[in-house]
């Protein structure tokens, strides 16, 4: 299909068929002279309401030769349409530094599991080490040792395990890299069974229902290749040799691994690698992160905002929103939602016992009561310190108060008008997490410059958004890893840590990548700088 044809709008009752004909008349040609079409991306505008419409790219051929094509397209000289180039698929030469042991690979998240599959695709055999469990066991150590018996356990949970913390999560894969690596990550993801609407949707999803057996798929192909994953595996240390660099993985259970190569792809919330980095002299900065809570609507309500009268027409979607109050966060900057989840529940995101954390999800549906996001503001080392690790101790900090609040993991939660008045709210406070909430003064749960913001933000929306401060409002807390508090310093030339020249460190965790398709798209950028220095395991 040659021909991009961009920004076709469709009425909610009109068919996709009528997409052809409105192609024709942008090109100035007879329907016939269409011989083949597809769509490319879909896209809700919900701006213009009631005249919410969906907005199409497609692709065309004509019954015409190539040249005559582009020879059409540059008579046209509109904006809109273009030839069709397809994104140049990136062909890495093995590089000739000698492997003597397979590469390993520390942790199975996006990242990880991305650069894995590139360096199983390659030829590497790498060696994955996941702490974590594999998805059956990760199942039940989650929602029945968790949520029904109340057993946290600190190396299988919502962050560890097959897939990473993205398993459990919305499944958002929506992202502005601009990378055309995206297209690998997405197909990849559609060939393990995610929904084919990914590859077209404007703002694509998975679903948490969905995401353990797509990642158990790509674990699977990544074996097929020759590339090994081990499970209950965690890393204890990384012991340099003479020459600075990492000479071996040495696991929890006393096993050592030699290595020539280790991509470090842990997640941002492994604090013990962190210490562990520090410890072994590996660079590390501090840097600004996120924090707020999660600020919880009816979806009836959000689609009212989005819709207006158009809500609950059978065609629309469960409506999400991005919302920036600006300068609420004074000399913080904007306070704005993040990782919104239509249709969700609030998930217990804690990698440690004795710490709540709250995060978001929602399954492919979006088809739960409530819809939830956070509400988060950027705080800076100004606030917490300049040494490395402030952040997350400042994080830890926050989260044990919350425990202490809630008397367990249940999320400490406050009507809207409550956390506004400055009391806390009694009785039940109705939050879909599973394991329930515990009525609290937000308050006590965060920095007061992070309250403060949230006041002003919520007072701020509240004013253009009819509810969005009302009784049916709840707020649950604290929201603190929406983004890494620490970077691993690496030479951007060749991705390698500056400290030890064969250490990648790839993803949230790395602070380079924020998201499911960043942080995989920062694997696969990784795996190709590893690829293009050395060849194969002699």
């Amino acid at each position: 299909m040659p021909i991009l044809i961009r920004n076709i709008p469709l009425g909610l009752d009109e068919p996709e068929e009528r997409l052809v004909e409105r192609a024709a008349q942008r090109l100035r040609v007879p329907v016939r002279a269409i011989r083949t079409w597809g769509i490319l991306r879909r896209s809700l505008d919900a701006r213009g309401k009631p005249n919410v419409v969906f907005v199409y790219n497609i692709g065309v051929a004509l019954a015409e030769t190539a040249a005559r094509e582009e020879a059409l397209v540059r008579r046209l000289g509109r904006q809109d349409v273009a030839m069709l180039r397809p994104a140049e698929a990136v062909d890495v030469q093995p590089g000739t530094e000698a492997l003597r042991h397979r590469p390993v690979v520390v942790g199975f998240g996006p990242a990880g599991m991305f650069a894995a599959l590139l360096l199983a695709e390659y030829g590497y055999r790498p060696v994955v080490l996941e702490r974590g469990q594999p998805i059956l066991q990760r199942h039940r150590d989650v929602y029945q040792h968790f949520y029904r018996e109340g057993r946290f356990n600190p190396e299988s949970n919502l962050l560890y395990g097959e897939g990473g913390a993205g398993t459990y999560s919305d499944g958002k894969l929506y992202s502005r890299i601009g990378d055309a690596r995206t297209e690998k990550v997405y197909a990849e993801l559609y060939e393990a069974g995610a929904d084919a609407k990914i590859l077209t949707d404007g703002k694509p999803h998975i679903g948490s229902d969905r995401l353990p057996t797509v990642c158990a798929r790509i674990r699977e192909k990544i074996e097929r290749l020759g590339g090994q994953v081990e499970f209950g595996a965690r890393v204890s240390d990384l012991v340099r040799g003479e020459d600075g660099r990492i000479a071996r993985s040495v696991l929890a259970d006393g096993r050592q691994m030699e290595t020539d190569v280790v991509i470090l792809a842990t997640g941002h919330s492994a604090r013990d690698v962190y210490e562990l980095l520090r410890a072994r002299g590996i660079e590390l900065q501090a840097k600004p992160f996120q924090m707020g809570v999660r600020i919880q609507h009816p979806q009836a309500m959000v689609d009212r905002w989005q819709y207006g009268t158009l809500a609950g027409h059978p065609k629309l979607p469960p409506a999400e929103y991005h919302l920036v109050a600006k300068g609420a966060g004074g000399a913080m900057g904007d306070v704005f939602s993040f990782c919104m989840c239509p249709g969700g529940v609030i998930l217990p995101a804690n990698e440690s016992e004795g710490l709540v954390v709250t995060n978001g999800a929602s399954e492919s549906g979006r088809d739960r009561p409530f819809a939830n996001s956070a509400l988060v503001v950027t705080v800076a080392p100004e606030l917490f310190g300049e040494a490395p690790l402030a952040g997350v101790e400042f994080q830890r900090e926050w989260e044990r108060k919350a425990f202490e609040v809630s008397g367990g993991y249940a999320a400490p939660a406050q009507r809207v008008p409550d956390f506004l008045a400055g009391r806390a709210s009694e009785g039940t406070v109705k939050v879909d997490h599973p394991i329930g909430a515990k009525g609290a003064d937000l308050h006590g749960v965060m920095p007061k410059e992070v309250a403060a913001a949230v006041e002003k933000a919520i007072r701020l929306l509240g004013r253009t958004l009819k509810g969005f401060d009302a009784a049916e409002a709840v707020l649950a807390g604290p929201e603190t890893r929406a983004s890494s508090p620490v970077r691993i310093v690496r030479d951007p030339a060749t991705r390698a840590s500056v400290s030890a020249g064969n250490l990648y460190p790839a993803g949230e965790g790395a602070g380079y990548a924020g998201g499911i398709t960043s942080a995989a798209v920062d694997g696969l950028r990784t795996a190709e700088a590893v690829i293009a220095r050395f060849g194969h395991v002699v």
